[in-house]
């Protein structure tokens, strides 16, 4: 009844699923004939199952790519952001570089009209 180390080799189980051995041999074969009913009847719904299956698999991969494909574009926003930011702050230096000199240069500053005229 209970299951018991085969000496020779100990990483085998013997259990018992019947009392008696001779019961043993025929529950084993309606076992088997049980099961193969069963995977007989189950043929329709495995296929309906499979095909299910595939779909929900095609679904999830095609989710995991959008995915990837999302965390792709938001990390380019990012780059692009920085990038912006980096060419206003140099826009804004050279900006005022140019007044600088502009403000030194007598070519640029400007003519009091007034002035000249009285």
């Amino acid at each position: 009844m209970e299951g018991e180390g085969d000496e020779k080799d100990e990483s085998f189980t013997n259990v018992s699923l019947a009392e008696d051995s001779a019961d043993s041999g025929t529950a084993a074969l309606h076992s088997k004939q049980d099961e193969i009913f069963t995977m007989n009847c189950d043929m329709d719904g495995d296929m309906e199952n499979q095909v299910e299956m595939e779909e929900k698999t095609r679904l999830i991969n095609q989710v995991l790519e959008l995915q990837h494909t999302l965390e792709d574009l938001s990390a380019r926003v990012d780059a692009v952001k920085e990038e912006n930011l980096k060419l206003k702050s140099e826009n804004q230096v050279l900006g005022q570089y140019i007044e600088n000199l502009m403000s030194a240069s007598s070519v640029f500053q400007t003519t009091d009209t007034k002035s000249k005229r009285k």
